[in-house]
């Protein structure tokens, strides 16, 4: 699976390219702003694409009007047709939001409810809807929204007339932009007969079509295997990244990564991949998490060496702040053109490292040295050996372990290093330490 050799990067795109919060119904050709960026992206050593959504949606892009038409605030099917083309053309695969859980009050469908209510065709697309109940939108009727939101009308999985419009909604993205896959919004909700069909359906468009699952907590086995998803987003680990550079406490990111790839048998998602992120379009930037900037590229480097695929949000990759607490849009800001510093040119390098290495992609995982403030983890195929080191304090450590060989090359600097006498890993630093056979 292409995927699992890729580093991401994710764009939001209403957001990115500054168009309003509520759809104004005016078309601008803000989408082709993607395409400005793709130098930048190919720099950075980007080869997959997670949009998030771009469909026509009352606001946000997760109230869904129209599956089958991009949202006029970006521009035409034409212009987003053209995007899609010019990053399959740099060698950056496509994936797109895909909003099955529920649709917005805008969605045709559902004005058709509220227009003819009991005698619209259209009322058992929508999940327990009750005319004689309302909401805050004194529609008079209630109808489930996705957690207690009525902007978010939950779809009604299970009616078959449903499941055929989003079929055809995935296969008409497939034929018209020829996306390679897809990130299920809010997976953990979705029926499961429903995805299992969308499998099915998305391996007839593509054989190596992407799909992975937001899920937040829970088993990811659930719905990652193989009737189902390729991958979860690893909440789990994010969680654990961020807050072992905070406490000083390396055993607890080293912890989730034991239990969820590490050599025992009761590992959970040994042999998978989970899309590994530090922050994303729903959470504040980790450059604001973060109590010690110093930690910055080294949270980066974490995430790079451990099993899964890297994911980098817009912004970040040169350390862009902002807080959840100032609400979502501050959190997807547009920016007038992309900058680059060394925190860039080190994703970079780290990109460069793990798109080539077997081992990084595919190894397993085995922890070697653990304090507080140091980790040592092993990543392993049959063909390679990578040795992922991280230093978080601010002095030096020297690490005494049997390396099983004298050298090594950092597939992060290149440079050439000896195990004699122990390793020494300067005050705040990472290596990725390719061992010689």
């Amino acid at each position: 699976m292409w995927a699992y050799e890729s580093v991401f990067y994710q764009i939001y795109p209403l957001g990115f390219c500054g168009a309003p919060f509520e759809n104004d119904g005016v078309l601008e050709h803000r989408i082709l702003k993607v395409k400005d960026w793709i130098p930048h992206m190919q720099k950075l050593g980007i080869n997959a694409i997670y949009l998030s959504p771009v469909f026509e949606s009352d606001t946000h892009g997760y109230n869904t009007r129209d599956y089958q038409k991009l949202d006029v605030r970006l521009g035409t099917n034409d212009d987003f047709r053209e995007v899609c083309a010019a990053l399959h053309e740099a060698g950056i695969r496509v994936v797109l939001d895909g909003v099955f859980n529920h649709v917005g009050r805008g969605f045709w469908a559902f004005q058709d409810v509220v227009r003819n209510r009991e005698s619209s065709r259209y009322t058992d697309w929508f999940y327990r809807i009750d005319f004689g109940g309302n909401s805050y939108y004194n529609d008079g009727l209630w109808y489930e929204g996705w957690e207690g939101n009525f902007d978010l009308v939950k779809l009604n999985l299970r009616n078959e007339e449903v499941i055929r419009y989003l079929l055809e909604s995935v296969k008409f993205w497939v034929d018209e932009f020829d996306i390679d896959g897809l990130r299920l919004d809010v997976a953990y909700s979705l029926d499961e007969g429903f995805v299992r069909r969308l499998h099915d359906h998305v391996r007839e468009q593509k054989e190596d079509f992407y799909l992975l699952g937001e899920m937040l907590h829970g088993d990811y086995n659930r719905l990652v295997n193989d009737a189902m998803l390729h991958s979860a987003t690893n909440y789990e680990c994010y969680k654990g990244l961020y807050s072992s550079f905070n406490s000083m406490n390396m055993f607890e990111i080293n912890h989730s990564l034991m239990r969820q790839f590490g050599p025992e048998n009761w590992t959970l998602y040994k042999g998978k991949h989970m899309l590994s992120f530090v922050d994303n379009h729903d959470v504040t930037r980790v450059a604001s998490i973060l109590t010690n900037e110093r930690h910055l590229p080294l949270i980066y480097a974490m995430m790079f060496g451990m099993p899964g695929i890297p994911c980098v949000y817009y912004g970040s990759e040169w350390g862009e702040k902002a807080d959840k607490g100032q609400g979502d849009w501050a959190l997807r800001p547009c920016f007038e053109a992309p900058r680059w510093n060394e925190l860039c040119d080190y994703i970079s390098r780290l990109a460069a490292a793990k798109k080539h290495s077997e081992a990084l992609n595919y190894g397993a995982f085995r922890s070697v040295v653990l304090t507080n403030k140091q980790c040592i983890f092993e990543r392993k195929t049959d063909n390679e050996r990578v040795l992922v080191a991280v230093n978080a304090d601010s002095e030096d450590y020297t690490a005494h372990f049997d390396a099983g060989c004298g050298t090594a090359v950092d597939l992060i600097s290149g440079e050439i290093h000896d195990f004699g006498g122990g390793s020494t890993l300067p005050a705040y630093s990472a290596f990725f330490w390719k061992m010689e056979r």
